[in-house]
């Protein structure tokens, strides 16, 4: 492309060309990496396989963690905590698929990982604590197909969701995550050696591991750093004795998921207390979206893909309440994986599904990825949870900065950041109101940045950079579009 060809304007990942120039100075496309920048790009399905194999790794710990800590409060048996991590990898895997693929008007048709949700686990612990799992399973399936009818009207309450509104969201996501990546990098919250040399060396590690690999790497391999992070330091865990074989010892090779573990129970309270957090779960999934196609796209999520993934949201979960457990939605960390690579071939996701679904039926795969030390989890993780904080700026310059935006962004990230940081501040309110906000800064955040947006006036005048451009290559307005 020549020089008087060229426009300011970021293309698209679709029409991005991709060069790579040899020795010689030839100049030609790298069709691979313009594969994996494209949604529907053409790759066979072993060399899309690494790249898929990469999201399941970035997300799998976190996708047991949720089950794990429920099944706990809930004092179920060692044998029924299998069978519901077994079910967990299952769901994830179905979930993933449907938002890759929708079904009529079930699924995104985006590049959306789907998981076990962190945001219900303290409700979750308290309702099957005190009134029993099954009543936790019978809200789930009744909390996800209120979500899912929800996300069949996004049409009409999107026009809330304002770009400045969707960039603070994305933000809040971000710095959420950033304790979690922390956290794994020392060893894992609960670990006995948390924050010992061994899990900081691990860490580090892996965390160069990956830079290295994306600094040396070149054309469409560079995308695997954090894949060639995670295998260098699982390798260098295994020399230094930080791995746990111990749950290979009574291993079966082929176990069908079990249906209805637990038989539901229609408690009104627990349906009310889960429900509320599902209104959560889909603003979480708002920003993902906002992300993805933000950073990936270059472009604002469609209404069509905006409902289908709030809609997958919702049945997705009240699936996984019928396997017993607890709701899935998007994964942030993979929004970042996606953001830090630029892969979203969504033939390349889909390797890795396959590769959830399969751990459904064999568990061996399920405890081979389980024994990957949390260490070199977060070492390789802790930067892609910084994109997304990255991607949310980038957003918000997108939105324009008006003086009505700058209020709205910093209002909603200080009250909302600053406030669930000081969790005793909500001391005063009742129970529910405390398990939904006093932990959770992107709730805070949406619900701060919601209010400001609709009762703040409108300012059409907007000052700084405009980076993202609607479908049809026009400047958004600042908060009308």
């Amino acid at each position: 492309m020549s020089d008087t060809t060229r426009t300011d304007a970021p293309a698209s990942p679709e029409e991005e060309e991709v060069v790579i120039e040899s020795e010689a100075g030839v100049a030609f496309r790298d069709g691979k990496e313009e594969a994996l920048r494209s949604l529907d790009g053409s790759i066979g399905w072993l060399e899309a396989f690494p790249y898929g194999l990469q999201h399941v790794l970035a997300m799998f710990v976190a996708n047991l963690a949720p089950i794990a800590i429920i099944v706990g409060a809930a004092g179920l048996s060692e044998d029924m905590r299998a069978v519901l991590i077994q079910n967990a990898m299952f769901i994830a895997g179905i979930g993933t698929f449907i938002q890759l693929f929708p079904l009529w008007r079930v699924g995104s048709g985006l590049p959306i990982v789907m998981g076990i949700s962190f945001t219900f686990v303290t409700v979750a612990c308290t309702v099957a604590a005190t009134q029993g799992y099954g009543a936790l399973v019978g809200a789930v399936i009744v909390g996800g197909l209120i979500e899912g009818v929800l996300g069949l009207f996004a049409r009409y309450w999107r026009r809330i969701i304002t770009p400045i509104v969707a960039a603070v969201v994305v933000t809040a996501i971000g710095f959420s995550l950033l304790g979690v990546g922390a956290a794994s990098f020392g060893g894992g919250t609960d670990a006995a050696d948390f924050g010992s040399a061994p899990n900081l060396i691990l860490g580090t590690i892996s965390l160069v591991a990956c830079l290295a690999f994306q600094g040396l790497a070149k054309g469409a391999t560079k995308q695997l750093s954090v894949l060639f992070g995670l295998v260098v330091g699982y390798v260098v865990a295994i020399a230094m004795g930080k791995v746990d074989f111990s749950g290979f010892a009574n291993f079966e090779l082929f176990s069908l998921p079990a249906l209805m573990p637990v038989m539901p129970e229609f408690n009104p309270s627990a349906i009310v207390s889960i429900t509320l957090l599902f209104l959560v779960s889909a603003t979480e999934t708002v920003g993902d979206c906002s992300a993805l196609t933000a950073v990936a796209l270059k472009r604002s999520p469609s209404d069509k893909e905006l409902s289908g993934a709030v809609t997958a949201d919702g049945v997705v979960s009240t699936f996984s309440g019928i396997f017993g457990c607890s709701p899935v939605t998007s994964f942030s960390q993979n929004v970042g994986l996606v953001a830090m690579t630029g892969v979203v071939n969504r033939r390349a996701i889909a390797t890795g599904a396959f590769v959830l679904v399969l751990a459904g039926f064999v568990p061996v795969i399920s405890l081979i990825f389980a024994s990957l030390p949390e260490a070199v989890l977060g070492g390789c993780t802790i930067m892609m949870f910084g994109n997304i904080i990255v991607s949310g700026f980038q957003m918000i310059a997108s939105a324009g900065f008006s003086q009505r935006n700058i209020t709205i962004a910093a209002l909603s990230l200080a009250v909302g950041i600053g406030f669930t940081q000081m969790s005793d501040i909500f001391v005063i309110f009742p129970d529910l109101l405390q398990s939904v906000f006093a932990d959770n800064c992107v709730a805070m955040v949406f619900v701060v940045a919601i209010l400001a947006s609709l009762l703040l006036p409108k300012d059409e005048k907007v000052h700084g950079p405009l980076v993202v451009e609607d479908a049809a290559g026009s400047i958004p307005p600042s908060d009308n579009r």
